[in-house]
């Protein structure tokens, strides 16, 4: 199976806008024969909490039709990053559009202290099967709580996938501690993180691939749009930068 990590450089709350950018990064991973691709936290808006109310949505918006027909055309699975309208309050969701199939949204379920004034935490989807293999799906902070990881590792993942938005300092305490969940759970793991001005820092990007001994296979540079895709049969390494 193909995976591919982007990282994206959002148009703060331009919706449109970054839907183009995510349709082109996604034509090109469609070429490399890729069967899953993920982009990072809240890809679509940027990480705005402030603006996350005005922008909030639900996995039916009819903008995201691009991405069904991109999935259904090019076979692949892709998940989008969002704030997610929910009865209770607004979530921070993963949007993921299948071949020929519903929607679904993952919710982040545990939630930074300094995002609950703008979120509340979502359950439900805890992953997704793509080409017969368990992916397990983590949003930012969720890969700083070991039991996120431990029950991905005790429903029988072998792929761990993190959507993130994260500083430098972030990025390097991130860049750490998957490197030792690949390591303990013999996971291959890989991180989707954006660049550029987010609300209150600067992403770092350095999206990132580890191998299932927790060895860095690959990772992009801070500044770049791109994607990196690995073969999960052979191990193999793609880089695409746009």
């Amino acid at each position: 199976m193909k995976i591919c990590v982007a990282q994206t450089r959002p148009v703060k709350g331009h919706i449109p806008a970054n839907i183009q950018r995510h349709k082109k990064l996604t034509e090109l991973a469609i070429s490399e024969g890729t069967d899953l691709i993920i982009f990072p936290e809240l890809s679509l808006t940027g990480y705005e909490p402030t603006l996350a109310e005005k922008l909030a949505t639900d996995q039916e918006d009819s903008r995201f039709n691009v991405f069904q027909e991109l999935s259904n055309n090019g076979q692949v699975t892709i998940g989008v990053g969002v704030p997610v309208k929910s009865p209770v309050g607004i979530c921070i969701g993963m949007v993921l559009f299948q071949p020929h199939r519903n929607r679904q949204t993952y919710f982040k379920q545990y939630l930074h202290p300094d995002e609950e004034e703008f979120f509340v935490a979502g359950e439900g989807l805890t992953g997704l099967t793509v080409q017969k293999n368990y992916v397990a799906l983590a949003i930012c902070y969720e890969l700083s709580v070991p039991e996120h990881s431990e029950r991905a590792s005790n429903n029988g993942a072998k792929i761990y996938i993190a959507s993130v938005a994260k500083s430098g300092e972030g990025a390097d305490h991130a860049t750490k501690t998957l490197s030792e969940i690949a390591r303990k759970y013999s996971m291959t793991v890989l991180m989707s993180n954006c660049t550029g001005p987010c609300e209150g820092f600067e992403a770092e990007g350095r999206t990132s691939v580890w191998n299932t001994k927790g060895v860095l296979a690959a990772q992009l540079g801070n500044n770049t749009e791109g994607m990196i895709i690995i073969d999960t049969c052979t191990g193999g390494i793609i880089e695409k930068t746009i």
